[in-house]
């Protein structure tokens, strides 16, 4: 079951926000409701569930809805219409206790702007969460230096939020936020302040911890490149309305649109995408058999490739050509293991891009190998070489201006 749900969340702002829900209903759109009323249309009939334990980024641009979204998770901002759903329960129906309390133990927000206490020490924004929680000064003291260190703060616990560089305030605001121990974490453009370089070692410091942690996470940001490389689905946005939600592999290898299109027209796919995204499952595995027996599975099987595997895992990679060579070749090895090429294996998560030159000069499909060593797929060079023509072969969709990605 999904741990957060929006069911058909519309949200217009003004001074009639029914009158408005009414005639969007009636097939008013963004722009004329803007115009013959002054009214806004914020979020439009928007249906999203998000798992338990997944970054799910929420993107778009300035004005598609975006940070409006994720305020309604906290009600920091309530619908017009719709639901919203935390653990199957509606939190439009909490009274003010239950919301005060559901804020403080079940979320936790990081904001753009770092929002750091100016009078407060590191340690003391960091408990800030806990404070207000009531626990005891030692504990809280504890605990908010057990998260200090986390983030790679340990030494700055007396230092100001003045004394302390962009990147560094960002992570003690990430760490009051995984203080409270919260399961659900919000992050509005958390990392979209900093420079380039600290934002990249952001983004690596919250897959890491969420590594760890199996947090749920929702992230809001404009860029798609963060999106891909931090997220387990993204939802984008287009004037309050979610166009598309997907894997990065999804929103990039099927764009729902135009629209989406555009998002991505100028990636770089090889560095983007993972291996997970171009392997094929292996149709044909074999251990040390004749030659003549392991061409007849690979028939029987229709595979064109096979992996050999021994007693002690994972040997090498053979096709089915060089068999059917092998066997009509005089003084050729007998036995498949002698033919297999060891060629190297990849993770399912690395990026395509490291795996290009050894794809170009294997000869063989690539295997694919999880942590404990079974294989889980095979790359070809084929399969690798469409996937960057096909990036080369597309050009930008018409009728939109603005490239979505360049935007701030």
């Amino acid at each position: 079951m999904a741990l957060i749900e929006l069911r058909h969340v519309t949200k217009i702002f003004g001074r009639a926000p029914r009158e408005g829900l009414a005639r969007v209903r009636a097939g008013v759109g963004k722009e004329q409701l803007l115009a013959e009323t002054g009214m806004v249309l914020g979020l439009h009939d928007v249906n999203l569930a998000i798992e338990p334990g997944e970054i799910f980024v929420v993107m778009g641009l300035s004005g598609s809805g975006k940070s409006t979204l994720i305020r309604h998770l906290n009600r920091l901002i309530d619908p017009t219409d719709g639901e919203v759903l935390v653990d199957g329960e509606d939190i439009l129906t909490f009274s003010a206790r239950a919301l005060e309390a559901f804020r403080r133990r079940r979320m936790s927000m990081v904001f753009q702007r770092f929002g750091l206490m100016p009078h407060r020490t590191v340690l003391a924004n960091v408990a800030y969460g806990l404070e207000v929680r009531g626990e005891a000064r030692r504990a809280r003291e504890r605990t908010a230096r057990d998260w200090v260190e986390r983030v790679g703060l340990a030494g700055y616990e007396d230092s100001y939020p003045h004394q302390l560089s962009g990147g560094m305030q960002q992570r003690v605001g990430l760490a009051r936020a995984l203080a409270t121990g919260a399961d659900i974490l919000l992050m509005d453009e958390a990392f979209s302040a900093l420079d380039p370089l600290i934002r990249s070692q952001m983004q690596d410091q919250l897959i890491a911890l969420q590594a760890e942690l199996n947090r749920t996470v929702v992230f809001i940001t404009h860029d798609l490149d963060e999106a891909l490389r931090i997220g387990t689905r993204i939802a984008i946005l287009k004037d309050g309305v979610v166009v598309q939600v997907g894997t990065p592999a999804e929103i990039l290898l099927a764009p729902a649109d135009d629209y989406v299109a555009a998002f991505v027209r100028d990636v770089n796919r090889a560095r983007a995408l993972t291996v997970e995204a171009v392997m094929k499952p292996p149709v044909c595995r074999l251990t040390d058999e004749t030659l003549d027996r392991a061409l007849a599975e690979m028939r029987r099987h229709g595979a064109a490739e096979a992996v050999v595997m021994a007693a002690d895992g994972y040997r090498g990679v053979v096709t089915a050509a060089k068999v059917e060579a092998a066997l009509q070749a005089k003084g050729a090895p007998r036995r498949l293991a002698e033919l297999a090429v060891a060629a190297p294996t990849f993770t399912p998560d690395t990026p395509i891009e490291r795996l290009v030159p050894a794809a170009l000069q294997a000869g063989v499909p690539l295997p694919v190998v999880d942590e404990a060593g079974n294989v889980k797929g095979l790359v070809t060079p084929e399969a690798v070489g469409k996937m960057l023509a096909e990036r080369e072969a597309e050009t930008a969709p018409a009728g939109i201006e603005t490239k979505p990605r360049d935007a701030a």
